[in-house]
């Protein structure tokens, strides 16, 4: 690290009050040279075992690595990436971007002058695509676990003491695995509903979803929530007729309200269905379909809907089950999960926890924050994670990423604000395209003009977002984005005159 970059980092944590004695700077001191050793050899007992080698998991197991601490991880799907990468967002994504590419040849290549004879969709090659991104992802992190040489045992792990995992093999037997520390980084579930029974084929989770045979006439997502949508976004693109049955008033609660209006006017533009508002009282799957028996939120008459396949979309529960955790005495919450304090450590000396299964967002670059600052404080450094300042982003067609407040928060806390807004109509780059629908929208302090919330709708609004990110995290106003040059014609432009709008007024509307 440059002597520069040193003093800023030292600098930084003294402004947040992370070290602020001269012994906490000697400790800091220390710290840094004891763990940029090699790794400890000559012992069956790790520093580090992390069980879970999903997002969470397998970045803490690194980080411990590269820290210089003997390090284990187990993993009992016998494939790295956890339900992120083997069935989640890296799966869904791949789908997400195949069927936005036969979207686009149907139906905007030919106003872009390319025209093509006939169309179709090759299921079998596209889920294969998706499965060798898949393989390839989870190939390279065992590789980067040789290349730092974190030990790998492929098995469940349970707790027999908390310095000590049980595991069972994938290959049959049974081993020991002893640690100092013990991080569980076991991941999320899918949450099912009363009287609902997932085979995988009719009604299916995400999971079950990433892997159809052929594509279903209707479909039904229940659940409104980012996977329910971009998963019917998946199918409906591919020519499903999409309903989505949500029990709540809105789609995508968490999503600022001006936003989520216009993100619903898009998707319904795309031909998706909603019924809001709508329980499922029964299903019948007795016939060659599936029969759902629904009826208002609040009560009245009963319909019923038919569809091909059912999606079961209504959000995740942490991943706890045989762990051991009530065995050695480990306190969890009424949702099941695990409690911990700030620096990730449970009631119990020595043992961890990070990611899907303690409180905040559940979301895998959370995971990745969490895991390595976990072990950053394991080492004796100092580790950060902001969960206000964590990035969302729904990846369907036009995206929705969000970061800080919305405005329903910014009123709910009495906060005096500014909104600045800019619509991609007004874009060049976006109008270049044929590609302008969404927003930009930013909340900034009316008195210090500091960034509360931005939230954009717009292609690739997952890309963008981070300059906003950034700029949150660094307690940026809105001016300070304005008065940044940026290359023009971009999208991010349109983030710009937001925040134009924000403080003064934009140029290009």
């Amino acid at each position: 690290m440059a002597l520069a970059s040193l003093a800023r980092r030292k600098a930084y944590l003294l402004s947040r009050n992370l070290s602020n004695s001269p012994a906490d700077a000697l400790k800091y001191s220390f710290s840094l040279s004891n763990f940029s050793r090699g790794f400890a050899s000559g012992s069956e007992e790790n520093d580090v075992v992390v069980i879970g080698g999903g997002p969470g998991g397998y970045v803490a197991a690194i980080k411990a690595a590269q820290l210089g601490l003997k390090t284990t991880c187990i993993e009992k799907r016998g494939t790295l990436g956890g339900t992120c990468l083997n069935v989640g967002c890296i799966p869904s994504k791949a789908l997400l971007h195949s069927s936005h590419m036969y979207h686009e040849a149907m139906h905007s290549f030919a106003s872009h002058g390319v025209k093509l004879s006939s169309v179709e969709v090759d299921l079998p090659a596209m889920m294969a695509q998706k499965d060798k991104a898949v393989s390839n992802l989870t190939r390279g992190i065992e590789g980067l676990f040789k290349k730092n040489k974190v030990n790998y045992v492929k098995g469940y792990g349970k707790f027999i003491s908390p310095s000590e995992v049980s595991v069972d093999t994938l290959e049959g037997g049974n081993t020991v695995v002893k640690g100092k520390n013990i991080i569980v980084a076991t991941g999320s579930d899918v949450k099912s509903l009363p009287g609902i029974t997932i085979d995988e084929k009719r009604i299916v989770s995400s999971t079950g979803a990433l892997a159809l045979s052929e594509i279903p006439k209707k479909l039904i997502v229940i659940g409104a929530g980012y996977i329910g949508l971009e998963m019917g976004s998946v199918w409906g693109r591919l020519g499903s007729e999409v309903t989505v049955v949500e029990f709540a008033p809105d789609i995508v609660p968490t999503m600022d309200a001006e936003i989520r209006k216009q993100f619903q006017r898009s998707l319904e533009k795309q031909k998706m269905k909603f019924m809001l508002k709508t329980k499922v009282v029964s299903v019948d799957t007795t016939g060659n379909g599936v029969k759902l028996t629904v009826e208002p939120a609040a009560g009245g008459d009963q319909t019923i809907l038919e569809a091909d396949v059912v999606l079961v979309s209504a959000g995740r529960t942490p991943f706890t089950s045989g762990l051991g955790l009530d065995k050695i005495g480990v306190e969890t919450d009424k949702a099941g999960r695990i409690l911990v304090n700030d620096r990730f450590a449970t009631n119990v000396a020595g043992v961890y926890a990070i990611g899907d299964v303690i409180p905040g967002p559940m979301l895998a670059h959370k995971a990745e924050e969490d895991g390595v600052a976990c072990v950053e404080f394991i080492a004796g450094k100092h580790g950060h994670v902001d969960y206000d300042k964590v990035p969302g982003v729904v990846y369907t067609h036009p995206e929705v990423a969000s970061v800080g407040k919305t405005e329903e928060q910014a009123k709910a806390l009495g906060l005096n604000y500014r909104v600045g807004k800019f619509p991609f109509l007004a874009n060049s780059r976006a109008k270049a395209i044929d590609d302008a629908e969404g927003i930009v929208k930013i909340l900034a302090d009316k008195e210090t003009d500091k960034i509360l919330g931005v939230h954009i709708m717009a292609p690739n609004a997952g890309e963008l977002i981070h300059e906003a990110v950034l700029a949150i995290n660094y307690d940026a106003a809105s001016e300070d984005i304005a008065r940044v040059c940026h290359a023009h014609p971009t999208m991010s432009e349109a983030l710009k005159e937001a925040a134009m709008a924000t403080y003064d007024k934009p140029i290009h509307i």
